[in-house]
């Protein structure tokens, strides 16, 4: 008698959360090769499940992992044949073939959305290479040219002391710096200085910092969505000055 397997165990699918359980299916479509199709991988798992008490859930569970790999673009049509036909796209083999795939896929995930307009050319370039420690960099430069152009501040300070001096409180009644928030309170003032100062020198010049792991494409996607932040709060600034 032909014993069935199920592409992803009974207890994995009742247990995990749908990613987890969409990548044991991409992971066992990888091991099998070959062209995949939809309803062929159901009815398998639906007589695999035949004994099961909850049968129906699980072949909805493993469903549902099917159509996370679709929407994240991990399966493919395949052009040279009908549109039934699956296989792996470039990005589910790469995931599936090598440990740190997942890192990266997170990672690109976390900046799929649209960055700040002075990032989304060299630096998501960069980061899409897997150069993160130039991504990196280049987004905090970008902070950096940003404040100074926006604060009008000679080009002989750079770093921490063009922060320092772009965002510095106003307090008793003595003018700040061009680009702090007159309106907020003395704290916040020295809170947004302190913020500024602290990303320059912390992550502007990645090879003096070594407990930065540039071989972590999450810390280093975290990295590039902080400088966004920067740069759209000195957008706000500019808007204040205006």
């Amino acid at each position: 008698m032909y014993t069935y397997e199920p592409p992803v165990p009974a207890d994995q699918l009742r247990n995990l959360p749908t990613r987890d359980a969409a990548l044991l299916l991409l992971q066992n479509f990888a091991d099998g090769g070959g062209y995949l199709q939809y309803v062929g991988t159901m009815g398998t798992a639906r007589e695999a499940f035949r004994e099961e008490p909850d049968a129906a859930r699980l072949v909805d569970r493993l469903s549902d992992a099917w159509c996370w790999l679709e929407a994240h673009a991990l399966l493919a049509r395949v052009p040279s044949q009908s549109e039934n036909f699956r296989q792996l796209s470039r990005d589910g083999r790469d995931l599936a073939a090598d440990p740190k795939g997942l890192a990266r896929f997170e990672a690109r995930t976390r900046l799929a959305g649209p960055l700040h307009p002075d990032l989304e050319k060299t630096v998501r370039t960069n980061f899409d290479l897997g150069d993160y420690e130039t991504a990196c960099f280049a987004a905090m430069k970008a902070v950096e040219v940003a404040v100074r152009d926006a604060s009008g501040l000679d080009n002989s300070l750079v770093g921490v002391p063009l922060m320092r001096k772009a965002f510095q409180p106003h307090q008793d009644g003595k003018p700040g710096g061009p680009l702090a928030d007159a309106g907020a309170e003395g704290g916040e003032q020295e809170a947004e200085s302190a913020l500024f100062a602290g990303a320059m020198g912390r992550y502007k010049n990645p090879s003096s910092h070594r407990t930065v792991d540039f071989d972590d494409p999450i810390e280093a996607a975290q990295i590039i969505q902080f400088a966004d932040l920067l740069l759209r709060q000195v957008d706000r600034a500019k808007d204040r000055n205006s």
